[in-house]
């Protein structure tokens, strides 16, 4: 009876030690340290919407349908003009900036995003009757301003951690064809290891410009990121 209670007193003993080990190393754990800034490298691939009503309707004037004529992708409904996209470049490169204003380090954190981001480049040609017979928009550049939250999930030192974003913002267009603004909201999420991480963002964007005549056109920018974060 002496042995059993000594046995049971001993296996006690080691499982309270073990307990306060195991909570005393819980404690102690080295916290992920805050991060102010991300800064990245854009790789953009962009897919147009709607792009029958904008910005091919606004440009002519009249409603366009798809054309079943193999040369040709679109034409007025009333079939007198018919429309060729001649080029719609969706590769475009870029660079973004976030500040995280109270540092971000696990759980939800204020995020404000600067990005420069190439434009497509869009060239159509109109036969028939058409304010123009064409319409090209290069070298077009769209300086963005956002604010939104992330929400991460980071590990101290270089373990793996993850994120994720939602933003909405406005932005300033430059182009050839002249200035023009534009809206949008993005939202995504990424990996990190240390200071360093990816990301994939997927954004919708109504882009507006005044020349030749006042039109718009949306975009679906997906943007794969490498970050550096500090």
């Amino acid at each position: 009876m002496i042995v059993t209670c000594r046995i049971c007193f001993l296996a006690i003993s080691v499982i309270l030690s073990a307990s306060n080990a195991i909570a005393q190393t819980y404690q102690g754990a080295a916290k992920p340290r805050k991060q102010f800034v991300t800064v990245s490298y854009d790789w953009v691939y962009t897919q147009p919407l709607h792009f029958a009503e904008h910005p091919l309707e606004d440009l002519v004037g009249k409603p366009v349908a798809s054309s079943q004529l193999q040369q040709f992708e679109y034409r007025t409904r009333d079939e007198l003009t018919l429309i060729d996209v001649l080029e719609f470049t969706r590769r475009q490169r870029g660079v973004t900036a976030s500040v995280y204003p109270f540092g971000m380090s696990s759980g939800p954190a204020l995020m404000l995003r600067g990005a420069i981001e190439s434009l497509p480049r869009i060239d159509v040609s109109f036969i028939g009757p058409a304010p123009f017979s064409r319409y090209t928009l290069d070298d077009a550049k769209a300086l963005d301003g956002a604010v939104g939250v992330v929400v991460a999930d980071r590990s101290p030192g270089w373990g793996l951690g993850s994120h994720a974003f939602v933003v909405g913002g406005v932005g300033k267009i430059t182009s050839q064809l002249g200035d023009g603004s534009r809206y949008f909201a993005e939202a995504g999420g990424g990996l990190d290891v240390g200071p360093f991480g990816v990301e994939l963002g997927v954004k919708f964007a109504m882009n507006k410009l005044s020349e030749p005549v006042e039109h718009r056109f949306l975009t679906i920018p997906i943007t794969v990121r490498g970050t550096l974060s500090f």
